[in-house]
């Protein structure tokens, strides 16, 4: 994957965390009691872009923010894609 591209999904899923009132500490804890096991560390590196995120993470995400997958993916893709 773009490094680049997943920045952008971490800063997104950083902003729509901090827009719920969440640490990273609590979405890590709502995610594990839905069966998604990322660490408070591991979501910290996901937000920054140094660790690749899964498919069934973004889903997570996506459900515990309430969200739509729109609002954690870069609205403009990049070039290499």
């Amino acid at each position: 994957m773009n490094i680049e591209f997943e920045k952008q999904i971490g800063d997104n899923i950083r902003r729509l965390r901090i827009y719920r009132e969440l640490t990273q500490e609590q979405l890590s804890a709502k995610l594990q009691t839905i069966g998604i096991d990322v660490t408070r560390s591991a979501l910290a590196k996901i937000e920054v872009g140094q660790r690749h995120i899964y498919p069934d993470e973004i889903k997570g995400i996506r459900d515990v923010l309430d969200v739509q997958y729109e609002n954690i993916f870069p609205e403009k893709l990049p070039n290499d894609l």
